[in-house]
């Protein structure tokens, strides 16, 4: 048999193993998004909650709006917009992690296994675990960074109507390429540098401490490579991630959600750290953790759905472990 026909003759994931794993990836992180959604409308939603740049500048009115809990915004949003809206800006967040966990993963893997090096053992040191999880997710994201201004911006769309403002997007599609001829291509990339923050914080909690705890586990205790140690490992992630994610998180659908002039310049903020800085002026140190809660009430079903999934996935295609 020749080299050529011996290749063809290979299992799938061992002729594209890296399109494989992404594939892979993408699949699970479909299901675990389309799982979870309704919590990440509902933290938006109180991220924007009381912005105080807002109130400022005249743009809600002068009026603040009354402040709500997590069950109360949920229930609001279903009481006067609907169930379904819960899951509005669902399709754009799907397009997002179809590209965001394919990226990361796949780029997690090469710089742990081929680049940084882990240990024949197993074995990898924490510090290289936060550099490719950090570096993983901060590529992720820009990548998949128009997919999340889009989402962003149709979840706030129920507000809107609410509010007595015109609706902004007929659909996801209209969503880009409304955006694109307001911004041009710069435009699609609106806040992509908290976002990418953001990634690589939530990542340094996702991917490094699932990794480090998986491996830690299955090295030192009796626990083997199962569903046991995999959900051991993701409750670990989801806690991590977003502890260290929301506060980026809270700037990056501030500066996504702001209005902007004609040049696509955002009109109450000028960067990421003049956001961080009118917020903790203007509502104190905690408004970083408007939506902390809902946050890790979804990060945690979130890793778990999605780990879960991706390591039952792998198994079923042959592919290796995480």
């Amino acid at each position: 048999m020749s080299p050529a026909e011996e290749e063809k003759s290979l299992p799938l994931p061992e002729r594209w193993p890296r399109a494989s794993k992404f594939a892979l990836s993408a699949c699970a992180a479909a299901v675990a998004e389309l799982v979870t959604f309704p919590l990440d409308l509902t933290k938006t939603r109180l991220q924007i909650q009381g912005e105080a740049a807002v109130l400022r500048s005249g743009a809600a009115g002068g009026q603040a709006v009354p402040y709500r809990g997590m069950l109360r915004t949920a229930a609001g949003i279903v009481q006067e917009e609907g169930l379904g809206k819960l899951w509005q800006g669902a399709t754009p967040a799907v397009y997002r992690h179809i590209v965001y966990s394919g990226v990361r993963m796949v780029t997690y893997e090469h710089l742990r296994d081929s680049v940084l090096g882990r240990a024949e053992d197993k074995t990898f040191p924490l510090w290289k675990a936060v550099v490719g999880g950090m570096s993983a997710g901060a590529i992720g994201q820009f990548f998949a960074s128009p997919a999340d201004l889009v989402k962003v911006q149709m979840q706030m769309e129920g507000k809107r109507k609410l509010e007595g403002k015109p609706l902004r997007f007929r659909g996801v599609h209209h969503a880009f390429l409304k955006i694109l001829s307001e911004g041009g291509i710069r435009g699609l990339w609106a806040g992509w540098v908290p976002n990418v923050q953001r990634a690589a914080l939530v990542n340094m909690g996702d991917l490094t401490t699932y990794d480090s705890v998986k491996h830690f586990l299955l090295l030192n205790t009796p626990l083997v490579d199962n569903s046991v140690t995999h959900s051991v490992s993701s409750a670990c992630s989801g806690l991590v991630a977003a502890v260290l994610g929301t506060p980026a998180d809270v700037v990056k659908t501030r500066i996504m959600n702001q209005p902007r002039d004609k040049q696509g310049r955002g009109l109450l903020y000028k960067s990421s750290m003049d956001c961080l800085i009118q917020s903790v002026q203007g509502e104190g140190f905690m408004s970083l953790y408007k939506g902390f809660i809902p946050t890790w009430m979804r990060m945690a079903p979130w890793s778990l759905v999605f780990w879960l999934t991706y390591e039952q996935i792998r198994r079923i295609c042959g592919v290796s472990s995480f």
